[in-house]
């Protein structure tokens, strides 16, 4: 991880600035929020945190997402363990966030677990929790965190790519294996991996609420092509691409669409895995997510 004490008198200052200012940003998404976010490592909160990872996923069998043993000692150990507390009461844990540090050359944060209570969706506790993650991994030199997503999850890549700036990667075919949780079912686990840039401009910009937007019209009318959307039945269809940038469709719910209409959804998954998937390998760039369901991807020698 980085030492502040070796830096130049003007890299501290700035280095000092940016942890300063995302502090202030991590306190004004937890006021807006209406909660209290902190590090946990009491007996009693770590269970209220793993608790709450059971009730969002709803893991099946004997399976559990983490133990209070395993947040014991990541805390120990010095990684990332925090929740969310709702202010009115000061003592619910209302989400929570785990997360742990990669080799020590790349002095980044690997974020693993993050969830919110259903009762407190919509009031962007999600968001006040990795605005207080940011400041806390700024704190301890740390320049980078990444995590997964289910790219086939609109809300979830409008948030990390519009809300948050994060900057997919790399598409993972089915990552986790088989996980018959009450998120994924049965359908294969594939992830994109993000990548944060603690101290980019887009991202302090992102964490004080000013949030990247993308119109899937208005780049479209300037002459992106679809390289994949939905047919009249809903289920996908690729087209060839053509200039330097391109649309991926994902469905409006794809939760609901793997409990209704399972081979149409496995057939979603597919499609967004040969095109968004092939894309990537081909360093074209995400450079946006329109709420509406759309990626936004630029050719990698596209300015």
């Amino acid at each position: 991880m980085t030492d502040m004490s070796a830096a130049t008198p003007c890299a501290r200052e700035a280095g000092h600035g940016i942890v300063a200012d995302a502090l202030t940003a991590a306190a004004a998404a937890a006021h807006a929020a209406g909660c209290q976010v902190r590090p946990i490592s009491a007996l009693a909160d770590l269970e209220a945190a793993c608790g709450l990872f059971e009730g969002v996923w709803k893991p099946a069998g004997e399976s559990s997402l983490a133990t209070t043993e395993l947040l014991r000692a990541m805390d120990k150990a010095g990684s990332y363990v925090a929740a969310a507390f709702d202010a009115g009461t000061g003592d619910e844990l209302i989400g929570a966030c785990i997360g742990f540090f990669g080799p020590p050359p790349d002095g980044a944060l690997h974020s693993h677990i993050a969830g919110v209570s259903a009762r407190m969706r919509g009031r962007s506790v999600g968001f006040a929790l990795k605005s207080h993650q940011r400041a806390w991994a700024l704190q301890r030199g740390a320049a980078q965190v990444s995590w997964t997503f289910d790219p086939l999850v609109r809300r979830n890549a409008y948030f990390n790519i519009g809300k948050l700036a994060a900057r997919p990667v790399q598409y993972l075919p089915n990552f986790y294996g088989p996980m018959n949780d009450g998120i994924n079912g049965p359908d294969d686990t594939d992830r994109l991996l993000v990548e944060w840039r603690l101290a980019a401009p887009e991202v302090a910009e992102a964490c004080h609420g000013r949030h990247r937007v993308t119109d899937a019209a208005a780049v479209r009318a300037r002459g992106a092509t679809f390289a994949l959307g939905a047919g009249a039945d809903g289920r996908p269809q690729a087209h060839p691409v053509a200039g330097g940038r391109c649309l991926v469709a994902v469905p409006a719910d794809i939760e609901q669409l793997r409990r209704s209409d399972p081979r149409t959804a496995a057939a979603w998954r597919s499609a967004v895995r040969d095109v968004l998937g092939g894309l990537l390998a081909d360093r074209w760039r995400v450079t946006g997510f329109d709420r509406a369901g759309w990626y936004l991807l630029t050719d990698k020698d596209t300015r």
